[in-house]
């Protein structure tokens, strides 16, 4: 889509069910539409959607080794609550061999950030790239929210991906932490607040799956 359409679409869709918006989604992927997850905190809400409008929709997981039991367990319970279509990547090299030859996951210091986007890149972009590839989507779904940190805040419900060259569609973009616990409860869902993302190492930093220093690394890979 041109920048034009893309537009044009958010000011249609800015008036619409998150629901709504995914049946947009998959309308316009031509039957190749993925959802990623990574089993965080709401992700259930945008997986309920998805399987609501196609109950096989390929889900797209990085599993790079250092997610805590919690986690897997609650990947487990939603596999099985809503038939997950899961396509799960892993890195080349597992946590042991990580830990062991570079020294571990690096500290979330500012000192450390050049350390933090190198394993980003192996444990989590390059998997994800790998995805991407065998995947092949046209539309890729996500549970990207403008309230998650300043990087989000500045893109919109659909934008183009310029890291793995689909069109980039999220639903719940405009939603804030009460509207996610609100559909959670309406529909019975499961949370998941133990989760932890090593790649991204707080909260107001990007991993690279969606900034622009995450296409010049998954290239380079």
């Amino acid at each position: 889509m041109t920048e034009t359409q893309i537009a044009a679409a958010n000011a249609q869709l800015r008036g619409q069910s998150p629901l709504e918006i995914v049946r947009w989604a998959l309308a316009n992927a031509g039957g190749r539409a993925v959802v990623s997850t990574n089993f965080r905190p709401y992700e259930a809400v945008v997986l309920h959607l998805v399987t609501q409008a196609q109950p096989n929709i390929p889900v797209l997981w990085v599993d790079h080794g250092y997610n805590r039991p919690a986690t897997y367990r609650h990947a487990e319970q939603l596999r099985t609550r809503l038939g997950l279509n899961i396509h799960a990547f892993l890195p080349r090299l597992t946590a042991a061999h990580y830990d062991a030859v570079h020294g571990g996951m690096p500290e979330p210091t500012p000192e450390n950030e050049e350390r933090i986007k190198a394993f980003s890149t192996v444990m989590k972009l390059e998997p994800f790239q790998r995805g991407m590839r065998e995947l092949a989507p046209t539309v890729w779904i996500t549970a990207l929210r403008k309230v998650q940190n300043p990087n989000r805040a500045g893109l919109d419900i659909v934008s183009a991906d310029g890291n793995f060259g689909s069109l980039k569609v999220s639903p719940v973009f405009p939603w804030s932490d009460a509207e996610m616990e609100a559909y959670l409860k309406q529909y019975d869902l499961p949370n998941e607040w133990d989760y932890f993302d090593p790649a991204k190492a707080d909260e107001k930093r990007e991993c690279g799956l969606h900034a622009a220093w995450g296409g010049k690394a998954v290239k380079a890979a």
